[in-house]
């Protein structure tokens, strides 16, 4: 017996070794695919971070865009008063008009 003991025992140490190398390749395999993620993540919340940045411009851009149709509204208003005032004056330079040519026959 003593001289099997020293074989298994062997055979056990390389079993062993052999167990413990393939844990050792499967952690470091997934330390790599956590780091992998992780770093995914983080890139993630990098364009999730710029995609929030775009957002807040292009809301700004739609108010800017918003304010100016505003006052462009006010401005064609004040415009057709405006033109509506002037087609009255033209109307009633017609009429004086013809008024000054009846008086002068």
């Amino acid at each position: 017996m003593a001289t099997g003991t020293p074989d298994s025992q062997a055979r056990f140490g390389q079993s062993v070794k052999g167990l413990l190398t393939e844990k050792v390749n499967t952690c470091g395999t997934d330390v790599i695919a956590l780091t992998k993620q992780v770093l995914k993540g983080s890139r993630s919340s990098e364009l999730l971070g710029q995609a929030a940045r775009n957002m807040v411009l292009q809301e700004d851009a739609i108010l800017h865009s918003e304010d100016s149709l505003r006052k462009m509204a006010i401005i064609t208003t004040h415009l057709q008063y405006q033109q509506e005032a002037i087609q009255k004056n033209v109307e009633q330079s017609s009429d004086l008009q013809d008024q000054l040519n009846h008086l002068l026959k």
